[in-house]
């Protein structure tokens, strides 16, 4: 299961697990591009809103043995400093990223136990390792969805679920489209001068995620591009 999986490192990653033999069951608000996609792959595509309880249960509804779940839905609205932060910006930042990775997961937690062979993949980001100016809002909610992902980690042990943080820097994705409220000449000024990540290369870590035996697991993967040496510095920054 793919939440996010519309476009970006969600599509990318449906693709890589449906070659790897998965039957990928995608979820997005734009429910035609997960039909789409989903009749190319040979899987399922469901209308899923993580911000809203009805859809959630819409979307696990039947679900009763599930291996793998990529937590990927998310994302950052706004560069305002607390001095002049945005609450409405906030308050989606937090109900996507946080309270969204919480209702899926914790919907799909007997599914997973019941496979008998589970993984979770939660999609952080840098931002939930570091904080960066003007960027609060977006790094408190990363870093609240991680600590919900590690203390999962605890409470599952014994229990046949693997889990596993994927903390991307920068990937050149709709991410700072939306950030930025559908600016493109802005989003593409972040990407300018170095090369980022691709949803692809992110979509390959999780499928290497995904093959490894069920013994092993790989807890927490930092990936950021070579021109990027952490959230504040790259090689356009310095």
């Amino acid at each position: 299961m793919v939440t996010g999986a519309s476009s970006g490192i969600g599509a990318a990653t449906a693709r890589r697990l449906a070659a790897q033999g998965y039957h990928v069951v995608l979820g997005a608000r734009r429910t035609e591009l997960v039909e789409e996609l989903a009749a190319e792959l040979g899987g399922t595509g469901r209308q899923l809103d993580v911000t809203d309880e009805t859809s959630v249960n819409a979307f696990v509804e039947g679900l009763d043995s599930v291996h793998v779940l990529i937590n990927n839905a998310g994302g950052a609205k706004g560069l305002d400093p607390v001095a002049t932060a945005d609450l409405d910006d906030w308050r989606w930042m937090w109900e996507t990223n946080v309270l969204g990775t919480l209702r899926v997961t914790k919907a799909l937690i007997p599914a997973l136990i019941d496979s008998g062979d589970g993984l979770i993949v939660t999609i952080t980001s840098i931002a939930a390792l570091e904080a960066y100016d003007n960027g609060s809002g977006y790094t408190s909610a990363k870093h609240a969805q991680a600590v919900m992902h590690r203390t999962l980690r605890y409470e599952l042990l014994g229990k046949p679920v693997r889990l596993t943080e994927i903390a991307p820097g920068m990937v050149e994705t709709d991410f700072s489209l939306v950030r930025f409220d559908g600016d493109q000449e802005r989003a593409d000024a972040v990407y300018q001068g170095l090369t980022p990540l691709t949803a692809d290369d992110v979509a390959e870590v999780i499928g290497f995620v995904a093959s490894r035996p069920p013994h092993v697991d790989l807890d927490q993967i930092v990936l950021k591009p070579r021109d990027q040496a952490s959230a504040r510095r790259n090689v356009k920054t310095g």
